[in-house]
């Protein structure tokens, strides 16, 4: 048995891990990354639209700060997400926007003086102030009282994960490509490491760790159609649950983005619409402000999701040999605009197909996008149940997004998270409770029992196929656990997963080799994505209510009087199905008290202490002190931060103290590129 120690394991190469890395290492440990591809072809290249940050340069961003973001972020969860999650995330991310900044990516900047742009299908002029000239840019996206969304074209997550990436290659950091974790090396207690499984050789080694960090994104390949990666099939949350003591949280909380082209599925950014785009059916009528006066097509995604769904069962749809579709429109932009801002959405519907968004509508229609569940932890990233096993970005629960995430939290998060919980996991490490407990014993008798397992498997002569039990799952959890959910197929499903899974232990092989053998994979990957659908699915079931992205026809109303609470979900040796427990809110540590959160028409059974603990806020805020001592007092957070994090944000409207507002033109964060690290208070 190969036997590989390190200080910091870190499971997956995307934005998230590797930013994760790069704090562990800057606080001199040892850290080594596992990747199943290349660090620059990991999934976070696929982000398109940009992140979001309070940066407050542009004219339309002007007045906005940490309180509007927040307030935005718990608003968009459908007050699902942890408030001090959310805080802690809303004042570090324009430090993590200035840090990429620094670390050369090139966001859009501010141009002086008047530039014609769209709003809502229609031209406008706005003129951009000159002290903000060269500063970093943002632009609209959904749910947002602000533009926010820092951008480069529609490329942001290419040009971030190329920067970080290199910045690891820079930090020294060993990315071990084509390397697989199947299994998490544990006492019960605490996490040791994992078993790794080489998928050039299939040979199998331990990697032992002080702390194990997994990073390995979302569970969107257990749909039919996804726009996620085809790398993306839970096994970070499979990892989690299969060891009996982790928890994963709000698993159901499944979100689908409004536009992904027909019928290859492929994400075109919410940029689009950001920019000025909008949604038509098949007679051309521009139809969401007719459901959302308001935010008209930025509403959030899944209240924009739904929309377009109920509008096409209503039969006004764009018939095609896929299905039913409706259009997005942003031929309006121009085609310069489109060409500099937008080019992979050109590029997209170039080569998928066939046309040209200058000039040719989009077809489009929601589908699976987003993971808000997975490995359940605490604000610094650590399971609650299991010590020394971390998680950060899309394949935890921290629980920054709750029931819906608001486009651009995710970039945002990656980074934010990775700054915050690679300073944890090396308090951890170089703490009591990191020390390294070297046990050979443990790690070989892991690697055995997987060993075993896959010998097993490769030597299987069942009749069943690995294939079409997959494809079968896919279809269940497309039309019973997708956007609209109900009883009765949301019963069928769990127990027609339950007996996928056990059909999946009796699969045939026609390859019987340990080595490279991509029928191997797809049969020791599946039972785990068998047992993930069952935690997404029976948490849809035992919810009895509609919150954020999970929508019951038959429990239509938001229940935080039964249901303001985060579900829970572990496998227990032996079971066919995850336990589930929920973990109350408490109302009366909330900043932001739940309330109507403004889209269609009100339907809210309230919990008993919000009407109280909005009492409380209201004297809070009739007292007018300032912004931040107010905010200190409702819901403290910043003692939990790292010190180096706790600085103010500054801006053009917002200096920091004892700083002249002259001086603010030479704003070292965004004009030259921050120059210096991100906790400064820049």
């Amino acid at each position: 048995m190969k036997l590989h120690t390190t200080d910091v394991l870190i499971i997956g190469g995307g934005l998230a891990g590797l930013r994760t890395a790069i704090a562990t290492r800057r606080r001199g440990l040892e850290t080594a990354i596992l990747s199943l591809v290349p660090a620059k072809r990991s999934h976070s290249a696929a982000a398109q639209g940009g992140m979001q940050a309070s940066l407050g340069n542009a004219m339309k961003g002007q007045g906005d700060n940490e309180d509007v973001h927040f307030e935005d972020t718990v608003r968009g969860s459908d007050w699902g997400c942890d408030q001090r999650v959310a805080r802690m995330f809303a004042h570090m991310a324009p430090k993590a926007a200035r840090e990429l900044a620094a670390w050369g990516v090139p966001w859009s900047r501010v141009r002086r003086g008047v530039h014609e742009a769209v709003m809502g299908g229609q031209p406008v002029l706005l003129t951009e102030r000159d002290a903000a000239h060269g500063l970093i840019h943002a632009r609209d996206f959904g749910g947002t009282k602000k533009w926010r969304t820092c951008y480069t074209s529609d490329g942001a997550g290419h040009a971030m994960l190329y920067t970080v990436s290199d910045r690891a290659v820079a930090e020294a950091i060993p990315v071990l490509e084509r390397q697989e974790a199947i299994a998490l090396i544990h006492d019960g207690f605490r996490c040791h490491g994992a078993v790794v499984r080489d998928l050039v050789t299939g040979e199998l080694s331990a990697h032992l760790a002080r702390a194990t960090v997994i990073a390995t994104g979302g569970y969107g390949r257990l749909y039919g159609v996804s726009t996620n990666a085809l790398i993306n099939q839970g096994m970070g949350a499979a990892l989690a649950l299969e060891t009996g003591v982790a928890r994963l949280g709000n698993m159901e909380a499944v979100q689908f983005h409004p536009t992904a082209i027909v019928p290859a599925g492929i994400l075109v950014t919410e940029g689009c619409r950001g920019d000025g785009g909008v949604l038509r059916d098949a007679d051309g009528h521009r139809f969401m402000p007719d459901y959302e006066p308001e935010k008209k097509d930025l509403a959030s995604r899944d209240v924009v999701s739904r929309r377009m769904a109920e509008h096409m069962n209503r039969g006004k749809g764009a018939a095609s040999p896929y299905g039913d579709h409706l259009w997005l429109d942003i031929t309006m932009l121009g085609r310069a605009h489109i060409e500099k801002n937008l080019r992979e959405v050109r590029d997209i519907c170039h080569y998928f197909l066939g046309l040209d968004p200058t000039r040719d509508w989009i077809p489009v229609r929601p589908t699976q996008h987003y993971s808000m569940g997975g490995v359940h932890t605490d604000f610094r990233g650590e399971s609650t149940t299991l010590s020394g096993l971390f998680a950060c970005g899309e394949a935890a629960c921290w629980d920054l997004h709750g029931f819906n995430r608001l486009g651009g939290n995710s970039l945002a998060e990656t980074m934010v998270a990775g700054m915050l919980v690679g300073e944890y996991v090396a308090d951890y490490c170089q703490s009591d409770l990191g020390e390294l407990d070297l046990s050979p014993s443990l790690a070989r008798e892991f690697v055995a029992r997987e060993q075993a397992a896959l010998a097993a498997l490769a030597a299987g002569r069942g009749a069943e196929d690995a294939t079409l039990i997959r494809r079968r799952m896919e279809e269940i959890m497309t039309r019973q656990v997708g956007l609209f959910r109900n009883g009765p197929d949301l019963e069928a499903a769990v127990t027609e997963l339950q007996t996928l899974l056990e059909r999946a232990q009796r699969l045939g092989m026609r390859h019987h080799g340990l080595d490279a053998n991509p029928e191997l994979v797809a049969a020791y990957r599946l039972p785990r994505m068998l047992k993930v659908a069952l935690a997404i699915t029976l948490g849809a079931l035992v919810r009895t209510e509609s919150r954020g992205a999970h929508f019951r026809d038959d429990h239509p109303a938001r229940n935080d009087r039964d249901w303001l609470n985060r579900t829970l979900a572990w496998w227990p040796e032996g079971g066919c199905a995850p336990s589930l427990e929920h973990d109350p809110l408490d109302v009366m540590q909330m900043e932001l008290p739940p309330a109507f959160r403004g889209y269609g028409v009100k339907n809210l059974i309230e919990h008993p202490e919000a009407a109280a603990r909005q009492a409380q806020v209201d004297e809070m805020h009739a007292a007018k002190l300032d912004r931040h001592a107010a905010q200190s007092y409702l819901m403290s957070f910043k003692h939990f931060l790292p010190e180096r994090y706790r600085g103010r944000n500054e801006r053009l409207d917002e200096p920091l103290p004892g700083v002249a507002p002259a001086s603010l033109p030479a704003l070292s964060d965004d004009r030259q590129g921050a120059g210096k690290d991100a906790g400064a208070t820049s």
